[in-house]
């Protein structure tokens, strides 16, 4: 029995699920979502409920997309009632980061600003050492955060890089300290 799978997606005010075969569909006050789903798994709305469970004829590795299933619909549930939001944080000599159009051009001390190019539902907002990402498609927006990340992982030495908010990373004493000691 999935823990996950066996709880209840409560369906907010204002949103509506539509549900095709192995298709479900999400409308909200912010966007619309569609995912398709396992054939594993039967999902059915009982008024302002979900209840996700395993099909009989399941195989045996449909108890994998149980679970998965509900989490995925309840982030769509709720990226289009509410929405998500990462924030990056940023941390070096020249890095900065602005907005340009749908797009965001980082100078991350390369010899050319980098340009992320913006999905569709995605929005890019900068502050001075901060960039936060916004949207309804919580996947999306954890592909992007890290794609955006890669480019300069935060170093453990001086800890300049990009790092997710509240990321501790670990410092290491240099050289210099280590033979002053």
């Amino acid at each position: 029995m999935s823990k996950i799978g066996k709880k209840i997606i409560t369906i907010p005010q204002g949103v509506d699920v539509k549900i095709d075969g192995n298709s479900v569909s999400v409308k909200g006050p912010k966007g619309t979502l569609q995912k398709t789903i396992s054939k594993d798994v039967i999902v059915n709305v009982e008024g302002n409920e979900i209840k996700i469970s395993l099909a009989p004829d399941a195989s045996k590795d449909g108890k994998v997309f149980w679970g998965l299933s509900r989490a995925l619909i309840q982030n769509m549930v709720t990226g289009t009632a509410t929405g998500f939001e990462t924030v990056l944080e940023f941390q070096g000599i020249g890095y900065k980061a602005a907005v340009k159009g749908n797009n965001l051009e980082l100078g991350l001390g390369f010899s050319h600003p980098i340009t992320v190019e913006g999905a569709e539902g995605i929005t890019f907002v900068t502050d001075k050492s901060s960039i936060k990402i916004q949207g309804i498609d919580k996947e999306l927006i954890g592909k992007i955060a890290a794609s955006i990340r890669m480019y300069r992982l935060p170093e453990p030495y001086k800890g300049s890089g990009i790092r997710y908010q509240g990321e501790v990373i670990k410092r290491k004493a240099g050289k210099k300290a280590a033979t002053a000691a």
